[in-house]
């Protein structure tokens, strides 16, 4: 991890940098309640009778922190029929962030597996229009079932989001851009020419989100790494074009998560610690 590491102590300093190494350890099994299907007084039934211990989570609701591991909660119902859904505490934060109404015309512009995008259905009740795409046929198959097993009602494309028509228009877009992984990586894989080559990806779809979005809509970017490379000045590259603007999203729901320094205002940039991934989230309104 030494390229990653020195990435870090760059950008961070080297005290703060050991801190976010040391956060990079394992994390406990985190769910969220598929409203679509119970409530979560049911999930901690079920949870009290097989003895398993849980903690909430101050900034959702739907969300549990549990007290055992992935391959157990696999043999129960509530996971096998799509009553919970295992996801990061931090990758819950995005769509929370685009305040999801009824009605609303959302894409989820890179959306495998597919946790955003039912988490998404589930805050909207099903009730809202969301289109979902993936271009790599593995991962949309993912999507696919993972749509099924949820019971979320979404459009599910195979297609690269980079050559959607120019003439679509949605109200909100969730943009979680593939990238090098510098918040959550465990093992020796990150380099630079993989930051390179996210970058050039990343700055496409934000371009195009930025041409299908609605006057007035909102795009929400994000991103598991913690670079700047990935993140800040991706942000500063669109605002440059000059028809988007920064939403502040520090907002007291959000207290309690751990965050880093940033060069934006008004983003988060998780801090990685031992209950979450590094991540970065921006909200930005189109003019």
């Amino acid at each position: 991890m030494n390229e990653l590491t020195n990435a870090l102590i760059e950008e961070y300093g080297e005290d703060l940098a050991s801190e976010i190494i040391s956060g990079f350890k394992g994390k406990p099994l985190t769910i969220r309640v598929n409203t679509l299907k119970c409530d979560k007084d049911y999930v901690k039934e079920v949870l009290d009778n097989f003895n398993i211990g849980y903690r909430d989570v101050s900034f959702y609701k739907d969300a549990l922190i549990l007290d055992c591991n992935e391959d157990k909660i696999r043999e129960f119902d509530i996971y096998k029929n799509g009553m919970i859904y295992l996801q990061s505490l931090s990758s819950m934060i995005p769509p929370l962030c685009l305040d999801i109404k009824a009605n609303e015309s959302i894409l989820d512009m890179a959306a495998a597996p597919g946790g955003k995008t039912c988490e998404i259905a589930s805050l909207s009740d099903n009730k809202a229009r969301i289109t979902a795409i993936e271009s790599n046929k593995i991962r949309f198959e993912r999507l696919k079932y993972n749509v099924t097993k949820q019971g979320a009602r979404v459009s599910v494309l195979r297609e690269d989001a980079r050559g959607l028509d120019e003439f679509l228009r949605f109200d909100k877009i969730l943009l979680d851009a593939p990238c090098s992984g510098s918040g959550t990586i465990t093992n020796n894989k990150f380099n630079f020419d993989l930051v390179n080559r996210s970058v050039k990806r990343q700055r496409e779809l934000l371009v195009k989100a930025s041409q299908i979005l609605k006057s007035g809509g909102f795009l929400l970017y994000s991103t598991c790494s913690i670079l700047k490379e990935e993140n800040e000045e991706n942000i500063k590259y669109l605002l440059d074009m000059g028809n988007m603007e920064i939403v502040d999203i520090n907002n007291d729901l959000f207290k309690d998560i751990p965050t880093l320094p940033s060069t934006i205002d008004g983003v988060i940039t998780v801090k990685p610690n031992n209950l979450y991934e590094g991540f970065f989230i921006a909200l930005l309104r189109k003019k």
